[in-house]
């Protein structure tokens, strides 16, 4: 929740500019909601990479298996060196690693995906609080306006 002084703060403001800063704050809570939701599917996707790279160490040389093209496609292949992969670095770039070095980097991206959710994440709730704050002292100022009026 939003601290005593911002509500103090926010009830010095013009309805019109708790309408501003409600919207300002729902928006920003979207955009975050939406980084968090690539956050996790890029989370997803290198797990799925950690846990490949994994179950093809374990597979002896020369041993036939289907290779992915795409999510639906696949091709016979064999494998040839299970000991080498090729880790996309991003942008079409690819890096030549062993298979130690590959899981390493799988998982160091993980870790630090992990990190930048968490941190995303309490920057969304405290985001959200402000947004409630701000609409709850809306609601209050509309009703004592209302009220007035009526009077």
């Amino acid at each position: 929740m939003a601290s005593s002084s911002s509500r103090g703060e926010m009830e010095k403001m013009g309805i019109d500019q708790l309408k501003a800063l409600k919207e300002q704050a729902d928006l920003e809570v979207n955009l975050l909601q939406d980084s968090l939701n690539n956050i996790r599917t890029a989370t997803v996707r290198l797990d799925a990479a950690a846990a490949a790279l994994n179950d093809l160490s374990l597979r002896p040389q020369g041993k036939k298996m289907l290779v992915p093209l795409t999510a639906s496609l696949y091709v016979p292949g064999t494998l040839d060196e299970a000991d080498k992969v090729l880790v996309d670095i991003g942008t079409g770039y690819f890096i030549e690693k062993t298979m130690d070095d590959g899981k390493d980097y799988c998982q160091r991206k993980i870790n630090l995906l992990k990190s930048n959710f968490d941190q995303l994440f309490e920057v969304a709730a405290k985001k959200k609080s402000v947004a409630d704050e701000a609409g709850m002292v809306l609601q209050a100022k509309v009703k004592q306006l209302s009220a007035a009026t009526t009077s």
